[in-house]
């Protein structure tokens, strides 16, 4: 059965960090796909990409905003890439600043070919914000694939929750004609890291 063939590799048992770059031609050159992450500053990015890799501390979890600062290259099970983006709208650095990190993950996510899917986290917790909607409306108007993750579904009720993300999701109607792929996640009750690595495992196969 299908489902069987992917189960194997649900679950992550090799990581390797491989760097921090901040140009494209300092990435790894070996053509392996790879797949980012990205989203406002402390949607819970990195405890994600923890929750994703089965680690405590591959991502830096900080509770200041603007850790991230490069495009940083985690390696898994020798096969695809997880790539750490900077978060964006992140208003206490500099201007000069603020337009670099712009550049850097407008070259990284518009021009590199090896660049699978673009995962863009969403705070569930929050109303729509106008920053998420307009980075979604450039992947869309650059052509990248790209999927939204809900994060931090532990700290609302359900009925809350379903709110925001149905307010979201008109939101994107309005420019969309129909959503990208969707995934629910929580850090803390280990929510949505298996349909996560599942998709990816099957977009790596298909790939073959």
């Amino acid at each position: 059965m299908p489902g069987n063939h992917y189960f194997c590799v649900m679950k992550i048992s090799e990581v390797d960090f491989k760097g921090s770059f901040v140009y494209l031609d300092q990435c790894p050159a070996d053509g392996m796909p790879e797949y980012a992450f990205i989203g406002r500053s402390n949607v819970g990015k990195s405890s994600l990409i923890n929750l994703l890799t089965n680690r405590k501390e591959i991502a830096k979890v900080s509770g200041s905003p603007g850790k991230t600062q490069t495009l940083n290259f985690f390696l898994v099970d020798q096969s695809w890439y997880l790539v750490d983006l900077p978060g964006y709208g992140y208003a206490r650095i500099s201007k000069k600043q603020r337009q670099r990190w712009k550049q850097m993950i407008e070259n990284y996510i518009g021009k590199r070919t090896t660049l699978i899917n673009t995962f863009v986290l969403i705070d569930s917790n929050i109303p729509p914000q106008p920053i998420d909607l307009q980075f979604i409306n450039w992947l869309g108007e650059a052509g990248i694939p790209f999927s939204i993750v809900y994060t931090k579904e532990d700290k609302s009720k359900s009925l809350e929750l379903a709110q925001n993300h149905q307010a979201f999701r008109r939101e994107m109607l309005k420019s969309w004609s129909e959503m990208p792929p969707e995934f629910h996640t929580s850090t803390v009750t280990k929510m949505g890291d298996d349909s996560i690595l599942m998709y990816i495992a099957n977009l790596n196969e298909g790939l073959r």
